[in-house]
């Protein structure tokens, strides 16, 4: 009988994204590139709260529309780590600091990095 690998540790050592690292590499370059084409909390709302920058998540009852680029990419941006959200200014400091996160946890499902 095959015995059960995880192959998360050699992800890890290889220094090798699973594809689900992958995509939200590229969701998180995506928002940052464009990130003109978002609002924030704070410019959609006169609340001054914790979240007031984060980006602006839009009501959506349509899973297609939940699981579309911008609505996936501006979920994921938020979950980020205030240290990786202050490099957005700089994308080449920004393309560094999500990767060293993907490669650290290396995640398998969406589901998992936001939880």
């Amino acid at each position: 009988m095959w015995e059960k690998v995880l192959c998360r540790n050699l992800f890890k050592k290889s220094q090798i994204f699973p594809l689900t690292s992958q995509y939200m590499s590229s969701l998180l370059i995506f928002v940052v590139q464009n990130i003109n084409l978002f609002l924030t909390n704070n410019k959609n709302y006169n609340i001054d709260t914790r979240q007031r920058n984060n980006l602006y998540l839009p009501q959506a009852n349509v899973t297609i529309y939940q699981k579309g680029t911008c609505y996936l990419g501006i979920k994921i941006c938020n979950n980020l780590s205030l240290e990786i959200k202050n490099v957005t200014g700089n994308q080449k400091k920004f393309k560094i600091a999500p990767k060293k996160l993907l490669h650290t946890y290396s995640f398998y499902t969406i589901e998992e990095y936001l939880s």
